[in-house]
């Protein structure tokens, strides 16, 4: 009976079955063929939990590397570790080191969407901000459409799972499994709307007209005085639906025209007040992860986010503006963020 240096992963399953049954070692060694010595030590080892993990010196890393890395990461924010290490020529640092080294001296964090400014941008969002730096922004209606999905935005169903435990399951769907067009509008301390578009309509100037018509003129500002509809000043981005000529002369007809229609700058999310409402309300909609099974319950939980924004977030949103105009003019035209 030969001694062979290493069982097969057949072997070792019967030999765990037999010492199940209550076989001996050397039982299990006439029955395999194999030498007494090998089974020995194969039940020896399982029984300590295997070959003990040999650990390995880390490589120190000195002063002025940590300087050089620190660099390297300001230079190449999104980079991994390994590409951050190798530009500093350090080579032999384990991923769990280079991570614990990086994670003293920065912080994971998704790089942020803004859209491209160019020169021309810059010096029209600097004309708006001087033309309107003496407003009174509480006669201003901040209008903006937000599209919600079943699914919510990529990347918020992150959270801490305990040891031991599994992450929960999330369903997995093209698309974000559809969505829901919402408009909405925000003025003083007081929230117009949410008002849902109907699905399957494509917002173009004529369905954009008559969405206004049905949704805003007819169940809010009608309701209001002729004072107030007098010096309010209606403000929306320039989508295509919004800026056309169309979309223009309708509502000129309405009675917004000329200063009562704000001019709005290219490129201008960040000036847009109602942006940080929107925000407030898929934090609420979103958090923990929720996801939906219909439009109508994802429809539903915006209502109900919309009606726990109180008059004083709104407030405190609308009266910033004041503070994003001078930002703009103080960045020349540059970006300000929310």
């Amino acid at each position: 009976m030969g001694q062979k240096k290493d069982l097969t992963g057949s072997e070792k399953s019967k030999i765990v079955r037999y010492l199940a049954e209550g076989c001996s070692s050397l039982k299990i060694a006439k029955l395999l063929k194999r030498d007494h010595r090998t089974i020995k030590r194969f039940i020896q080892n399982s029984q300590q939990g295997g070959k003990k993990r040999v650990e390995k010196p880390r490589r120190k890393i000195t002063a002025h590397e940590l300087r050089k890395v620190k660099r390297a990461a300001a230079k190449m924010p999104l980079a991994t570790s390994l590409a951050i290490f190798q530009s500093c020529n350090i080579t032999g640092v384990p991923k769990s080191t280079r991570c614990a080294i990086l994670r003293d001296m920065a912080k994971v964090r998704k790089a942020e969407r803004r859209p491209p400014l160019n020169k021309t941008h810059k010096l029209k969002r600097q004309d708006w901000a001087k033309k309107y730096l003496k407003t009174d922004f509480s006669k201003v209606l901040w209008t903006d459409e937000m599209r919600v999905s079943l699914d919510g935005p990529d990347g918020w169903a992150r959270g801490w799972i305990g040891k031991g435990q599994r992450a929960p399951v999330r369903l997995r769907r093209q698309q974000g499994g559809g969505g829901v067009l919402v408009w909405a509008g925000i003025i003083k301390d007081e929230l117009v709307g949410p008002f849902r578009v109907e699905d399957g309509v494509k917002l173009n100037s004529q369905s954009y007209c008559q969405f206004l018509e049905d949704t805003f003129f007819k169940q809010w500002y009608r309701k209001k005085s002729a004072s107030f509809k007098k010096n309010m000043i209606f403000m929306q981005d320039n989508a295509p639906s919004h800026a056309s000529k169309y979309s223009t002369a309708w509502l000129a007809r309405k009675g917004i025209k000329e200063e009562k229609l704000m001019t709005w700058p290219p490129c201008s999310p960040d000036l847009n007040p109602i942006e940080n409402l929107w925000s407030i309300i898929k934090c609420e909609i979103y958090k923990e992860g929720k996801q939906y099974t219909s439009l109508n319950s994802v429809w539903e939980a915006v209502v109900a986010a919309a009606r726990n924004v109180d008059g004083e977030q709104i407030k405190t949103l609308t009266e910033s503006m004041d503070g994003r105009l001078l930002s703009v003019l103080a960045k020349k035209g540059g970006y300000i963020g929310r």
